[in-house]
């Protein structure tokens, strides 16, 4: 058994086979867990990496069948049944396997303009919130030392590209960085003056949460100083900031000093290269639809899990790709104890639990079923689900006082800084390129 991805589906799928007679390879690039809800936290230096990042050997430690591999996971030899890898030093791995689960997610999309990743930078890893912590505090020491009004004008100002949770929780994190945790410590910016920007092509913030509870987020983002601007779309980014195409069709001109991405995903390379293997059919954005037991139709021994699937329009969520990827762990293993033939798997069949979005302290909304809550309930919700679903009791005991010590004294510890990188910032070094960027490919079109 070979899995591709140890995120959410990869894992879930993995400890399906615990205490089975499957030897099981978990394939993964980075060779830990993230748990990317929060990555907005640590991006804003509220949690550390250690905080949401945790080992894969480490969560497996007891699955003494399980065995973690640490490479990036190129292609496939569909025929011969392989999986072919690279080493982090170099060199080809070939991986067999009798079954075959990829669970390895999705990367951040351009919607055709992939030179924009190199100066807005999405956020799917731990180090594009690294990035994005250094970019948003070295942003405000640019600030204080800028000896022209206009100059300082600009690098306190943030822009947001897409209204999603992910957007929405960040645009508001940087607005109490800036009203709370940084208003006693400069002396030369008025930090509390920090204007953060969030587009959104649509028709509203937080669209999936359903009226109701889009119109409170977007009355609590403009109490908190948010300017949500809806059916406007980012048509150029540069260094000094972005144009934006309203609802009226009129481009406008905005100066910005840190410009982020949330707006869309697509699937990664990996994709195509599983497509061409198998003759797969891929939807809009490069997933790859399967069969409604979440296999590739005609090849029977490969699931597809997590965000990387199209299937019946399900969300990418974090619910999804657990869900996903323990219905494929537990076919499979139905299948190897003799309790079901292959290619007789049950149709996956997804439990809303619901979502959640954290807007501010003591602000969040809640939905579930029929249930619309928000405020202070609702944030209290959003605590108990994020403090339940981590990794490891000593991750969830510290998420949990390091929120009691941010929201009792506005303190955020995890934002160090060095000369260098905030030199980076001026010289427009002030981004890790995006793997997408890098490979100069426009794999999604423009919408």
């Amino acid at each position: 058994m070979v899995i591709v991805g140890g995120g959410f589906a990869g894992l879930s799928a993995a400890r399906a086979f615990r205490n089975r007679p499957v030897q099981v390879t978990l394939v993964d690039r980075a060779g830990h867990h993230l748990f990317q809800p929060l990555l907005y936290q640590c991006a804003t230096g509220i949690l550390s990496e250690g905080q949401i990042a945790t080992p894969l050997r480490y969560i497996l430690r007891h699955e003494s069948n399980v065995e973690c591999v640490l490479a990036e996971v190129t292609g496939f030899d569909v025929a011969a049944r392989t999986v072919i890898a690279t080493r982090p030093t170099g060199g080809v791995l070939e991986i067999p396997y009798d079954d075959l689960i990829v669970a390895a997610g999705a990367e951040q999309s351009y919607f055709g303009h992939d030179e924009f990743a190199a100066l807005a930078p999405g956020m799917k890893t731990l180090a594009d919130a690294l990035t994005i912590r250094r970019r948003v505090f070295g942003a405000f020491e640019m600030a204080e030392t800028a000896t022209d009004p206009e100059e300082r004008r600009r690098w306190l100002t943030f822009v947001v590209v897409g209204a999603g949770p992910t957007g929405v929780e960040l645009a508001g994190q940087i607005r109490e960085v800036a009203t709370r945790t940084l208003r006693d410590e400069f002396h030369r910016a008025s930090v509390a003056d920090t204007r953060v920007l969030l587009f959104e092509g649509g028709e509203s913030a937080l669209a999936s949460f359903g009226p109701k509870l889009a119109g409170r987020a977007a009355r609590t983002l403009r109490r908190l100083g948010v300017e949500l601007f809806v059916h406007s779309v980012v048509t150029e980014v540069d260094r000094r900031g972005v144009a934006v195409r309203g609802p009226d069709r009129t481009v406008t001109r905005y100066e910005a000093g840190t410009v982020l991405w949330t707006a869309g995903v697509q699937a990664p390379p990996l994709a195509h290269a599983l497509a061409r293997q198998t003759g797969a059919e891929q939807d809009r954005a490069g997933r790859i639809r399967v069969a409604p037991d979440c296999t590739i139709p005609g090849h029977p021994e490969i699931s597809v899990v997590g965000d990387l699937m199209a299937l019946d329009h399900l969300p990418g969520v974090a619910e999804v790709a657990m869900q996903s990827g323990r219905h494929a762990g537990l076919r499979i293993r139905r299948q190897v104890e003799g309790r079901a033939a292959a290619g007789t798997g049950k149709p996956f069949r997804y439990r809303d639990l619901g979502s959640a979005a954290y807007l501010a302290r003591g602000r969040a909304v809640v939905s579930f079923g029929r249930v619309r809550l928000g405020g202070f309930v609702a944030w209290c919700l959003w605590i108990a689900i994020h403090i339940g679903f981590l990794t490891g009791f000593r991750n969830r005991a510290g998420a949990l006082l390091t929120w009691m010590i941010t929201i009792g004294w506005a303190a955020r510890r995890e934002r160090a800084l060095t000369a260098g990188q905030v030199a980076d910032l001026r010289d427009g070094r002030h981004a890790a390129i995006p793997e997408q960027a890098a490979r100069g490919r426009n794999t999604a079109r423009s919408p």
